[in-house]
């Protein structure tokens, strides 16, 4: 089966039904996600379309943080069914995002080192979690611009994207660049949210291994956090930003990075804050972030 799309489909719906377990203890939810995961397994040997690397990074975020749960906290699950869930994360998932994606928007990459982390924990794959790890540091720059980084912002590192010219041609035209804007603020908010979550979750999987990757991206994500929050918040779009006009829909992608870096490190983000207030309770984008209201709000630990 080559089917990326139901996939990512699939995973969350796994990832949801383990949470309920975790959260009730009622075994008919940890026996569903098992259900979904073992049926997933038995079958798909490949993802082949043109966003195939894109969308097994969506699904494959979401696998591993439900396999986990089930693995760990449920003694249900066969050993069979755990190592054929391993063999299809190792030989299907993981060689499709592995070696990211340098020319794509800077969402595609940072989806898939997403995915990528998260497989490297569940399978205790040191190599491949140090090579996303590696990866992350380098595209997160060339994702989110700083004043320090100089006059214009970082190409992927190896992508071949260095002139300004380049540059603005790959931040969909934008040439004047602030503090938080993102390589694809110009493009929508909804993708430029999804590089945002990705970002968030992969700090949040290494923190938990005892990798702390907050203090190396903390002043890009609260700063791309709280400009995308103040117009989503609806703040008039100057002339100098993308035209005067911007696609918004950021998406339930803030409750992660806000609770790490205000609850856990004590950064005010005032319109970070609000605009999470607003959304909650965050459902799920249907694609690789789901319930972080449930799994992150007010949750410093």
């Amino acid at each position: 089966m080559s089917a990326p799309a139901a996939s990512a489909r699939r995973a969350p719906a796994a990832y949801t039904d383990a949470l309920v377990w975790y959260i009730t203890r009622d075994s008919r939810y940890a026996e569903r996600a098992i259900q979904i995961m073992d049926a997933w397994s038995a079958v798909i040997i490949d993802h082949t379309n043109s966003n195939a690397p894109l969308q097994t990074g969506w699904a494959g975020s979401s696998w591993p943080r439900a396999a986990e749960i089930i693995r760990y906290t449920y003694t249900g699950w066969s050993s069979a069914g755990v190592n054929r869930f391993a063999t299809m994360l190792r030989n299907v998932y993981l060689p499709e995002v592995i070696n990211g994606s340098l020319r794509t928007n800077g969402n595609w990459e940072l989806s898939m080192m997403d995915a990528a982390i998260g497989i490297a924990v569940f399978l205790e794959d040191k190599t491949a979690y140090d090579k996303a790890v590696s990866t992350f540091r380098a595209r997160v720059p060339a994702y989110i611009y700083l004043t320090g980084d100089g006059a214009f912002p970082k190409g992927p590192a190896g992508s071949g994207i260095d002139t300004r010219a380049e540059v603005v041609d790959y931040w969909q035209g934008q040439d004047t660049f602030v503090d938080g804007l993102s390589q694809e603020t110009c493009r929508d908010f909804t993708h430029t949210g999804y590089g945002l979550a990705a970002i968030a979750h992969i700090a949040e999987t290494a923190r938990i291994q005892g990798q702390d990757l907050y203090p190396e991206v903390a002043d890009r994500l609260r700063h791309a956090l709280g400009l995308h929050a103040k117009y989503q918040l609806g703040t008039a779009v100057p002339s100098w930003l993308c035209g005067g006009s911007l696609t918004l829909g950021l998406g339930p992608v803030t409750e992660v990075g806000f609770n790490a870096l205000h609850n856990r490190m004590g950064i005010a983000m005032a319109n970070t804050q609000t605009l999470a207030e607003q959304q909650r309770q965050a459902g799920s984008n249907n694609l690789f972030v789901a319930w972080e209201t449930l799994t992150h709000a007010g949750n410093p630990n």
